[in-house]
């Protein structure tokens, strides 16, 4: 299975470092936040690798380079200098990535979630990885009824940015910006879109405050835990 890191996002909430250096580049325990994500993603077996770009992207890509010092291979999917939010940068990416399911993660979430438990083929077009709600995100994303993710229901959980897709999810859009979560409302109405809860350590990176918090957080420990 092919992995999506999205990595095109401006980091306004990271203003001003997000300035000069793009939000995946920014340090947490002495390495970028994309090297943790990559490192987990290996660690579950992940060698195949696609990265959007679009704010400062050319510095990932310089970081990077084809993958091979981590012993995998990346290829990057290039939307210029506006990124088109996760629906449509990940189909642009659709070339890139394949017909079968791919796993996409956000470049701006750390989790010790393993990745060898999410389903290499979900029953649906889309499968979720869902945790409770964080103190800034109270009102959560979607509900979830056995292994079934829906948009309405309680409680609500908050959607962590790690989800395997079938290609088939974006067959009917046509390419430019657009946002994921209605696509996903829609295959959640047909029941397509199944999900599972993940109970460890999650964090989504949005805010300098957070940063700070997880960089504290990983140069504490004398084992770091896996992060993505």
């Amino acid at each position: 299975m092919k992995a999506m890191i999205l990595a095109a996002g401006r980091g306004e909430r990271l203003r001003p470092f997000t300035d000069n250096v793009p939000k995946p580049l920014l340090e947490v325990g002495g390495r970028p936040l994309i090297e943790h994500i990559i490192t987990a993603l290996i660690r579950a077996g992940f060698y195949d690798f696609v990265i959007n770009l679009a704010h400062l992207g050319e510095q990932i890509q310089d970081r990077l380079g084809d993958g091979s010092r981590f012993g995998i291979h990346i290829t990057y999917s290039h939307e210029g200098d506006a990124a088109l939010e996760t629906g449509g940068g990940i189909h642009r990416a659709l070339g890139l990535l394949g017909k079968e399911p791919f796993l996409v993660v956000n470049g701006d979430v750390a989790s010790d979630f393993p990745f060898e438990n999410l389903p290499q083929h979900p029953a649906g077009l889309a499968h979720l990885v869902l945790v409770d709600n964080p103190s800034h995100h109270l009102r959560g994303d979607f509900a979830l009824q056995g292994d079934k993710v829906m948009a309405e229901g309680e409680p609500k959980l908050t959607y962590s940015g790690i989800g395997v897709y079938r290609p088939e999810l974006f067959a009917e859009r046509k390419p430019g910006k657009f946002p994921l979560a209605p696509l996903l409302r829609e295959a959640m109405a047909e029941g397509l879109v199944s999900g599972q809860i993940h109970q460890g350590f999650w964090m989504d990176i949005g805010t300098v405050e957070r940063l700070r918090e997880l960089d504290e957080r990983l140069t504490g420990l004398t084992v770091k835990p896996v992060v993505c």
